[in-house]
């Protein structure tokens, strides 16, 4: 507990320092056409999560030593990213050495090259998925969080990683809500936020997923992964966009700016419903595979559906306000 209290400590002033520092040197995020908020706000401020993933490691005898250098390698990139905006041709390059050396980690063997290869696209899209639904105050600090209570559930029955990367993260992200989950934040995650709290998502799922031979707890993000992968369908084959491009297409940015519903209400109903998935993953990713694919396979188009819904709804609704 002392520990704990000390990690809480260390990552408070961490917070307190940078929203200082990021003041000074401008380090912000200004407000367009294409943003949800309207007043310049620090960027970046998801810098706590990748230091207390390196306080697990330095804490608990230096455990999980790739998976850290991959947050590490990451962290750099995606923070230079926050300040000066690289482009995806420096950066895509870096978070697939660093889903890499996850996947090293988790001694994933390299045969099949295409079994491989699918777990890297996977990583690689995972991450970016995190970073693509960062767009909303309190959106990305209480979807983890809901994530992250339902990883540390399974993980107390079944004791697969050290639950100390599962609490110190936790910590973390209340730490960043106090400065996020506000009707006006004072720091945004930035990419060195959603990133990072992606990797370490994507590491202990993995983790999980590959010990139980449960392919159901890919579903522990099906939330944010049913609004991200279906927006980007949409924009693929019927806007036409450029899907790296920045956008207002996803369903919680629709449903903030034609409902008028704050942002933290969106944020918190996002994560009440994956918190719903996760009570059903708890109590199923331990049946047969067939029984587990069955549920898998319900969820998946399931929510599909509703998304397809809850978008025409939306949209009809946007066409007669824009009518009026």
């Amino acid at each position: 507990m002392n520990l704990y209290l000390l990690v809480f400590a260390i990552l408070a002033i961490t917070c307190f320092i940078y929203l200082k520092l990021a003041i000074k040197f401008k380090i912000i995020d200004k407000p367009n056409q294409r943003s949800s908020h309207t007043k310049i706000t620090v960027r970046g401020g998801g810098i706590v999560f990748p230091i207390a993933v390196l306080l697990c490691f330095f804490f608990n005898e230096f455990q999980y030593f790739y998976f850290t250098l991959g947050v590490l390698l990451i962290s750099i990139v995606s923070f230079l990213d926050d300040i000066y905006t690289l482009s995806s041709k420096i950066r895509f390059p870096f978070q697939f050495i660093a889903v890499f050396l996850i996947l090293y980690q988790v001694s994933l063997p390299f045969v099949p090259i295409y079994f491989f290869v699918f777990y890297l696209l996977l990583g690689v899209g995972l991450v970016n998925m995190f970073n693509f639904m960062d767009g909303i105050n309190g959106i990305t600090g209480m979807y983890s969080l809901a994530v992250l209570l339902g990883l540390f559930l399974i993980n107390n029955n079944e004791q697969i990683v050290n639950e100390d990367l599962i609490i110190y993260s936790v910590i973390s992200l209340l730490i960043f809500g106090f400065y996020n989950f506000r009707r006006k934040a004072l720091f945004f995650a930035g990419d060195i936020g959603s990133i990072v709290i992606g990797m370490v998502i994507f590491f202990i799922g993995l983790l999980f997923a590959i010990q139980l031979a449960s392919p159901l707890i890919l579903l522990i993000v099906i939330v944010y992964g049913a609004d991200s992968g279906m927006t980007l369908l949409y924009r693929k084959f019927y806007t036409q966009e450029n899907i790296f491009d920045a956008h207002r297409h996803h369903i919680y940015q629709k449903i903030v700016d034609v409902y008028k519903i704050s942002h933290l209400k969106v944020a918190a109903i996002y994560s009440v419903i994956q918190l719903i998935i996760n009570y059903i993953i708890f109590n199923t990713y331990n049946l047969e595979l067939s029984s587990q694919l069955i549920v898998f396979f319900g969820l998946v188009l399931l929510f599909m559906i509703l998304y397809v819904l809850l978008f025409r709804i939306i949209r009809k609704k946007d066409l007669i306000k824009n009518a009026s």
